[in-house]
């Protein structure tokens, strides 16, 4: 490497939660859960801090570092990746959209001293399949998408500060590829028409704070009738938000975590003490925490 480019880069990515409702393969919004990574020059790869059987060369973020690389005709150098990342592993927070971002901008970072946004998102969206987790993970907030071409578009909204968003991950994981099996292959124009204008609306209520809005916009008729059913726990746990005061209830991108959207901290604190206090219905395992939107995406520092 030149004298003048890093010797390592640690990188922090947040989790995120794809589609809100309403927004399939569209929208997400970043939370402010970190998962780190460091990445360092080494004599040969070496991968820790997460479990075992992520530690091979087809770990994602080694393997979109790689990808990156490649993209930008530089020679990739063996690494010690040492990965610290709290967000459950069931799927439904972006754990896979970190890593995949992690590896596009360190590989940005380590080899040109410096991070080019839109190629890192148009890279890391190539690398995904769709936008929705990656455009907030690099930018923060809540972001709307889509891919143009090769590029990909994306628009970002300041989230209300007031909002909660109150993150529940059964112990058990659900696949993407079976969660976009169940997706139907055509859909009526009425259920086209309810998404967008309900899509809309949702963006706004975001935005604004407003919760009565977004407990009407959030009502999908897309995709989780058919994924809530891959959901075993779905249906109690939605009742139980609902009643101890959550604004809306949706699945966290393709399951199994889901979300209940608060108005606030107190509505948020009394949706997490039910969840956990469930006797009918009860879920052992359940991983849970309160979080709030995150307005910052990606953040690095240099060695």
């Amino acid at each position: 490497m030149s004298a003048a480019l890093p010797r390592g880069v640690r990188v922090r990515v947040p989790a995120t939660s794809a589609n809100v409702g309403v927004g399939y393969d569209c929208l997400g919004l970043a939370l402010d859960l970190m998962a780190e990574f460091c990445f360092e020059p080494a004599d040969e790869l070496a991968i820790d801090g997460c479990p075992e059987r992520f530690r091979g060369e087809d770990n994602l973020a080694w393997t979109s570092y790689l990808e990156a690389c490649r993209r930008l005709y530089q020679r990739p150098l063996p690494l010690h990746l040492h990965i610290d990342s709290p967000i459950p592993l069931s799927g439904g927070l972006g754990s896979s959209s970190t890593c995949v971002v992690a590896g596009v901008v360190a590989a940005q970072l380590l080899h040109t001293g410096g991070l080019d946004p839109q190629a890192a998102l148009d890279v890391a969206c190539e690398l995904e399949g769709h936008p929705d987790n990656v455009a907030p993970a690099l930018l923060g907030g809540l972001v709307s998408s889509f891919v143009d071409g090769r590029s990909t578009r994306s628009l970002r909204f300041d989230v209300a500060e007031g909002l909660r968003f109150v993150a529940i991950a059964p112990p058990y994981e659900v696949r993407t590829a079976d969660a976009r099996r169940v997706m139907p292959q055509s859909v009526p124009t009425e259920v086209a028409v309810w998404q967008i204008g309900h899509c809309v609306a949702a963006v706004h209520a975001l935005a604004t704070g407003d919760a009565d809005l977004l407990s009407s916009a959030c009502q999908d008729r897309l995709h989780e009738p058919y994924r809530s059913a891959l959901i075993p726990d779905y249906e109690p746990l939605r009742r139980t938000a609902l009643a101890a005061g959550a604004a809306a209830f949706t699945i966290s991108g393709s399951g199994s975590t889901m979300l209940a959207i608060c108005d606030g901290d107190e509505p948020a604190g009394r949706v997490l003490a039910a969840v956990e206090g469930m006797v009918e219905n009860r879920v052992n395992g359940l991983w849970v925490r309160v979080l709030p939107a995150r307005s910052h995406g990606v953040e690095w520092e240099l060695a």
